[in-house]
């Protein structure tokens, strides 16, 4: 769909192609647990069909193994990552773990590119799920690379110092090692991995694909041969994403090209203004002067996104006293919301990260991760300038 109309038309039509037959306006929502048969042979085949990781629409069986408004969402994020297909996860984490899972046994190491979302970080690097990691840094991939590499695994923007990741030149690096790229800060609108080689992206639809901080979901868009062996794995741990969730998500993708932009442009105006501000030592977000020397901005990424992480002078004390302080935005986890979100990596999402590791990609403890919604930039400013104000106590005591 996307090849044949821009992505703004698209996220309104995706999953809508059958509505005309159906004579519906909205999607339909199916919450059946189980569904009845229609005949013996039939679902016999059903699930032989199932168990090979494939679709049978026309027999679903059982809510664990299909959902027809799930698929309907699945279709439609397909459709904007330009890919033959995707599958639906209950989290952003449960589909992180299937795709460790569909590692082959003999190629069960990955290599990561630092920084990643802390859960993504600690699921690795404890080696919970039997794959091993080898961390790298863009540049290094090729020399991490081993016979027993399955897959190479990064984000683009980074979580939470939002640097920039060259993915072509990671894909030639990894010589044909697939490679997922966790598209998640970036979205569709802004951004299709795919074009430049990869081989899986995911998403933690729980941010901006839902948008309305009211959902639980992940999802992974790659091939259909890759699909298939994802499928198999989601239905053998039972983490389909619940129906309910994909009907809202559906919901929402009418509106994601708006909402990516209006809060992109808050974001934008905001980094200018903190980066001016005395009591802030950094600012990262790939729109600044110097943030993308390698020209990735405008080539590979459409848009600097709604996200930016700011160094708070004074190290934690004063970064708690900024959160302390704030009255219109909310500190909390997640991103990509209507409203505007504020945490510190260092304390929550990284939490588990190794201290080595955190210092090196410069998650100090004075880093906020700002998230910025829909409000007027100018209210955001006001608060966030009135909090950073109140902080000069905090600076004091700290230094």
């Amino acid at each position: 769909m996307t090849n044949e109309m821009a992505t703004r038309t698209a996220c309104v039509h995706a999953g809508r192609e059958d509505f005309a037959a159906l004579r519906v306006h909205a999607a339909p929502l199916d919450l059946s647990s189980t569904y009845p048969l229609g005949s013996p042979e039939a679902a016999e085949h059903a699930f032989d069909v199932f168990g090979a990781g494939g679709v049978d629409e026309e027999e679903p069986v059982y809510g664990r193994l299909h959902n027809p408004t799930v698929a309907r969402f699945e279709r439609a994020v397909a459709g904007l990552e330009r890919c033959e297909a995707s599958v639906a996860f209950a989290s952003g984490m449960a589909a992180l773990t299937a795709c460790l899972l569909a590692l082959e046994a003999d190629a069960r190491e990955v290599v990561a590119i630092r920084p990643l979302y802390g859960g993504c970080d600690h699921l690795l690097g404890s080696a919970l799920l039997g794959a091993r990691v080898r961390w790298a840094r863009p540049e290094t991939v090729a020399e991490a690379i081993t016979p027993s590499t399955g897959l190479v695994l990064l984000e683009t923007p980074q979580n939470p110092t939002l640097g920039l990741v060259d993915v072509e030149a990671v894909v030639a690096a990894a010589r044909g090692v697939p490679v997922l790229v966790d598209n998640t800060f970036a979205t569709p609108i802004l951004q299709n991995p795919v074009d430049q080689g990869a081989a899986l992206v995911v998403h933690s639809a729980s941010k901006l694909l839902g948008g309305h901080g009211d959902v639980m979901a992940g999802v992974v868009a790659t091939s259909e041969e890759r699909a298939r062996r994802l499928r198999r794995i989601r239905i053998a741990t039972g983490s389909l994403l619940h129906p309910l969730a994909a009907y809202l998500l559906l919901r929402s993708l009418p509106t994601l090209p708006l909402r990516v932009r209006e809060a992109q442009a808050g974001a934008s105006a905001l980094a200018v203004r903190l980066a001016a501000h005395p009591l802030v030592a950094r600012v990262d977000y790939p729109g600044l002067p110097g943030a993308d020397p390698h020209g990735l901005l405008g080539r590979q990424l459409r848009g600097p996104g709604s996200v930016l992480s700011f160094e708070v002078v004074g190290g934690r004390a004063a970064a708690d006293a900024v959160l302390a302080g704030l009255r219109l935005v909310t500190p909390a986890v997640s991103l990509g919301s209507t409203d505007t979100l504020v945490q510190r990596p260092a304390g929550l999402t990284h939490r588990f990260v190794d201290p080595s590791a955190l210092a090196e990609g410069g998650i100090s403890p004075g880093l906020l991760r700002l998230s910025i919604g829909l409000e007027d930039p100018d209210d955001l400013w006001g608060d966030l300038a009135q909090a950073l104000d109140a902080a000069v106590p905090a600076l004091a005591v700290a230094f």
